[in-house]
């Protein structure tokens, strides 16, 4: 992971931020140096970080990345989604989920409570839901936002 890491950042940012045209040793040299900077960090979190830490960014870590599974599958297999409105509710998500498990004192579960009723779940399907709801409600909302955003752009100045 740390060399697939390391090619990320090679190709992806410093080619497009600092260096526009690397050589491909230059590139190379990067994401080499870049993959031991993620595994001299991994090998400090492993020696240094309490275990309990370790599963408990484990939960976080599920809850986050099952929120990019609607702007993914959406936003590629779908042109009824406004991308807009799939951002929205993935970062909702991915702030909802945080502070559930945090209040849930890192547990998996929160307890939702619905009037009377206390319904216990996994976090991360209840942010799911949350996130769906969002873009799906937004998407109309953003197309109409971007349709006369449009409109007044290309509308001819008097």
């Amino acid at each position: 992971m740390s060399i697939a890491c390391g090619s990320l950042y090679a190709r992806n940012i410093h080619r497009e931020f600092i260096n526009r045209s690397p050589t491909d040793r230059t590139e190379a040299r990067i994401a080499k140096g870049v993959a031991l900077l993620i595994k001299i960090c991994a090998l400090g979190f492993v020696i240094f970080v309490p275990t309990e830490y370790a599963v408990y960014l484990q939960l976080l870590g599920g809850i986050w990345i099952i929120q990019t599974l609607p702007a993914v599958m959406f936003g590629v297999f779908s042109s009824w989604f406004n991308g807009w409105a799939l951002l929205i509710g993935w970062a909702a998500g991915n702030v909802a989920g945080t502070l559930m498990a945090v209040q849930a004192h890192l547990t998996p579960i929160y307890s939702l409570h619905i009037g009377p009723y206390t319904v216990p779940g996994y976090t991360a399907f209840y942010t799911l839901l949350l996130n769906l709801a969002l873009a799906t409600a937004l998407t109309p909302v953003c197309n109409a936002l971007l349709a006369k955003r449009t409109e007044r752009a290309g509308a001819p100045r008097s």
